[in-house]
Order: C-alpha cells, then structure tokens, then sequence
C-alpha cells in the first residue's frame, strides 16, 4: 500500500483500541473479522505478515486473540503466474477465503476527481473485466473454493460485470461497498469551506447504479456489502437529510438482495472518515456511531434478518465456523 498512501501504518492493536473495545462497552461482541487486502505490492506477503502479527498477538501476555477469521487476498488474475500465486497463497493460510483486485475503472486516474480507483493505475487505468485474460483468471477461483471480492465502477456493472459473472453461477461473489454509487449528494462541503446544502440526489448516477445492481442482484452467487457509505455521501454524519438518504438506498439494496445476501462491513482502517469516506470526507462515523446508524436504517426488519445483515450472511459466504 506504500505506494499508493505512504506514510500509513495501522495494526491489530489499533484496530482492537479504535473498533473491539468501543463495541464490547456497548454489548457487542467481536466474534471474527476478515482480513480484506490493502493493495500490497505482493499478496502472499501481506497476508503471511498480517498472519504471523495475529500469532505473535495472541501468544503475547496481553490476552489478545487471533480475532481474523478469514482472508481476501490481492490478486491481479490477468497475471502469467495466476495458478502459481493462488497455489501459494493457499498455501501460506488455512483462511484464504477469496481474492480482491481492485476494478473501478472509467478511464485514466485523475486523481479521485472521477470514478477510477487509484489502484488502477497498476494497469493504467484499462478495464480489466473488459480482459480475456482477467475471465481466464477468474475461472481459477472455483479450482480453489475461492470467492470473490468485486469492486467496481456503477457503470462496469452494466457493461460488463453481470454479463461475466453470470457465466460463473458457482463462483461467489460479494460487490463492494454498495455497488459504488458516487457523491449523489455532490461534494461534503463548497469551495468556501461551507457545508454543501444541497439535498437533491444525482438521478443520473443512480439511474446507473440501479441499471447495474438490479442485473446482479438477479444472479443468485452475488451478495453485497454495506459499507463505505461516505463515498456514495460524503459527510453524510452532518445532516438528517443526508442520512436519510442513505437509509432508503441501504434499504432499496436489501430489498434488491434480500438479507441473506447483503452483509454489514466496517471497512475499518486508518480511522472513522478514511473508512467511510475514502478522503472524499473530513468526517465519518466512529465504530458505535455507525453501529447506531445501521440499527435506525434496519428498522422494522425482523431478528432474523438483522442477524443475517450483522453476521450471518459474513459467516456463511466467508465460511467462518
């Protein structure tokens, strides 16, 4: 991750400080976490790092527990040694759950002024679900009961993405932070500092969104995570109109998927406005704020479907015991 934000380091003990503890004092008990790679410049590595850090914690004084449960390992799947790095990647853990390699792609990367992903700059921003060779590697994943992790631009779905995926039924997948749908409110705040009062959705964006996800929500392998929801809004903390906003959209991707395939993430790292916001924002809920959110956008929903979109759904894609 060096080379896309330098300067950054954030480990177990800051995760158990800024997300465990905060939780536990409200009742809510941490039961496992997955890993979800952080762009390294090399997969296998990361994830025996991050492996061999829970290890050394739990065997510590401090009584500490190996709290990751599963791992989604960074792959570029157009790679000529694909086979040989999931083979050592399944390998190198017993919790290899799947693969990431991030894919929002609209064009070159004009630095977070559109929809391209910095990461994409890896392949200078060409659309790799476009690539013969990204199907080649994704038709791997099944050989070694891998999921996997897809994030991507709004319109990638309509394009690509449900047509691919739905030539793989067996191959789990888990769309990334709501599907991605950007700044439908526009900016946090105007160029005077101010916060943006505005309150009408970019219908246009979401028009997209809807076009993408109602195609994937039709293929019965694909689920969803609800998170980084400062990207669809950023600053969305600051105002009731904002997050109502939110709600229904949350609302609208449940009733898409249903509960079994929709599942709550944290996205945490760095802190509260990196994990939901991804820089788009200065603020950003912190682990009990957006417990409480969730809880408010789950409203009406029965015991069981909470207990699918907080955990069950997690469990059962990532095969956590």
């Amino acid at each position: 991750m060096n080379k896309f934000a330098t300067n950054v380091t954030y480990l177990p003990e800051d995760y158990t400080r800024d997300v465990i503890e905060p939780l536990a004092k409200v009742g809510v008990k941490m039961i496992g976490t997955v890993h979800v790679e952080a762009m390294p410049d090399n997969g296998v590595q990361e994830v025996a790092w991050v492996e061999q850090m829970m290890v050394t914690m739990e065997g510590s004084s401090s009584g500490n527990i190996n709290y990751v449960k599963g791992y989604v390992a960074s792959a570029n799947l157009t790679d000529d040694t694909i086979e040989q790095q999931l083979q050592q990647l399944v390998g190198t853990t017993s919790k290899l759950r799947g693969i990431r390699w991030i894919l929002d792609c609209v064009g070159k990367f004009e630095n977070g002024t559109t929809a391209t992903h910095v990461a994409t700059t890896r392949h200078d921003g060409i659309d790799l679900l476009k690539s013969p060779r990204f199907e080649q590697g994704l038709a791997l994943l099944e050989k070694y009961n891998l999921s996997f992790d897809l994030q991507c631009a709004p319109i990638q779905l309509v394009e690509t993405a449900a047509a691919l995926f739905g030539k793989y039924p067996s191959l789990q997948v888990c769309i990334d932070h709501l599907g991605k749908p950007r700044t439908i409110l526009g900016n946090d705040l105007l160029d005077d500092g101010s916060v943006n009062p505005n309150v009408t959705v970019d219908e246009a964006e979401l028009k997209v969104w809807r076009e993408g996800m109602t195609a994937m929500a039709k293929l019965p392998n694909v689920h969803v995570k609800l998170s980084m929801l400062g990207y669809t809004c950023p600053g969305w903390m600051r105002t009731k109109e904002r997050q109502e906003v939110l709600k229904s959209l949350v609302r609208e991707t449940i009733e898409l998927f249903g509960a079994n395939r929709c599942m709550v993430a944290w996205n945490w790292h760095v802190n509260g406005a990196v994990s939901d916001a991804d820089n788009m924002s200065q603020v950003g809920p912190d682990a009990v704020e957006l417990l409480d959110k969730f809880l408010w956008f789950f409203e009406g929903y029965s015991d069981e479907d909470k207990d699918r979109l907080f955990a069950g759904t997690a469990k059962e894609f990532y095969r956590i015991g």
